[in-house]
């Protein structure tokens, strides 16, 4: 039950280049065309026609910075292979470490990595993987000539409607791009564990509508400075047709993904997650009509929040602060939004009447 929880305006280059263009554009017309009612017969007979203004073009420059940012950012994007998976990777650093998604590297210790330099694979070792965020570090046994790692951008100034770029291998497709653009920020998203992942709920996460398909997962989304914006990590899944929804992409932020991987490469491990606890394992009830009706305690941690602030096992939880808490997710997504230390309430039931606990969050 655990969680991670100003900004800047940012303004592309190309936008603006593309805005000044269609302005330019907009003057030729009317300098040319946009006259009064009695233009045509004020003009002199062989008056001189003026000369037809050359206007930039704004797709050209939006083509040049997508294919400047493909050139900056692609060879810093490798493809893993495990025994029985397929996804992509950033390289971190120089050292041979590279960022990719827990549910990549799964329960295996070695690795096969592409680079965009070299076609031969090369192997790799898990240095450790962290589930409850959805990333792990892997270290490059040889670290080859040229080996170029990526520049994280700062998520906290990623706007929606920024246009972005997948990077990673679809299907096996290594070195592949696609594009779209930041449509929201700020989601909290949890993701399955019967279809491969770590059933991780994430904080801050970036929606995107750029494509993610099977083996983008610990790729890059990339803006157009070249930076690392997000890792792509899952697709929303469409309830009605139980499959993914075109368009609705999420992506790890780019700062989440440095403060844990940079703790792994420094210590081995993280020490220091930003992710909330109520340390308890709980399961969802339900009531007599069969609906989701709260968490009902199954084990208390020994010296932690709950165990300090009175909570037993049997226990249902109904409500963290003013959340509502029906299910073990919606557990999971109210401690999302809070931080380790923390002080609030939890509302629960016991021998059926209501009780509230004052409780100060721990850690993960």
């Amino acid at each position: 039950m655990d969680a991670s929880a100003s900004r800047t305006p940012v303004r592309c280059r190309a936008f603006r280049r593309a805005f000044l263009a269609v302005v330019l554009l907009c003057c030729a017309v009317c300098g040319a065309g946009c006259e009064g009612p009695g233009a045509a017969s004020a003009r002199r007979p062989g008056a001189a026609t003026a000369s037809p203004v050359t206007v930039p073009m704004a797709a050209d420059d939006l083509q040049s910075a997508y294919q400047r940012v493909i050139r900056q950012a692609l060879p810093s994007v490798v493809q893993i292979e495990a025994s029985r998976d397929l996804g992509s990777g950033i390289v971190y650093d120089d050292r041979g470490h590279i960022v990719t998604n827990a549910h990549v590297v799964g329960a295996e210790k070695t690795f096969r990595v592409t680079t965009a330099g070299n076609e031969e694979p090369l192997t790799a070792s898990l240095v450790y993987s962290y589930p409850q965020q959805d990333l792990a570090v892997i270290k490059l046994d040889r670290v080859p000539d040229g080996l170029k790692p990526a520049v994280f951008g700062d998520s906290e100034k990623v706007e929606v409607g920024q246009i972005v770029l997948a990077m990673g291998s679809p299907l096996g497709l290594s070195s592949s791009v696609t594009q779209g653009i930041v449509s929201a920020t700020g989601r909290t998203v949890s993701e399955g564990s019967s279809d491969g992942g770590t059933g991780a709920t994430i904080a801050n996460m970036v929606q995107t509508s750029a494509a993610i398909n099977p083996g983008n997962s610990g790729g890059a989304l990339v803006n157009l400075d070249g930076q690392v914006v997000g890792i792509p990590t899952l697709a929303a899944a469409d309830p009605n047709l139980g499959s993914a929804a075109a368009g609705i992409g999420f992506a790890i932020p780019a700062s989440m993904a440095r403060t844990i991987a940079g703790q792994i490469v420094r210590e081995g491990r993280v020490v220091d997650s930003g992710r909330a606890a109520l340390g308890i394992t709980g399961r969802t009830v339900v009531d007599d009509r069969l609906q989701p009706a709260g968490v009902a305690v199954a084990t208390v941690h020994s010296g932690g929040p709950a165990a300090q602030a009175g909570l037993r096992t049997g226990d249902i939880i109904t409500k963290v602060g003013d959340q509502s808490i029906t299910t073990i997710t919606s557990l999971q997504e109210a401690l999302a939004a809070d931080e380790p230390g923390q002080r609030t309430t939890v509302t629960y039931q016991r021998d059926g009447a209501e009780r509230t606990a004052r409780v100060t969050l721990g850690e993960q």
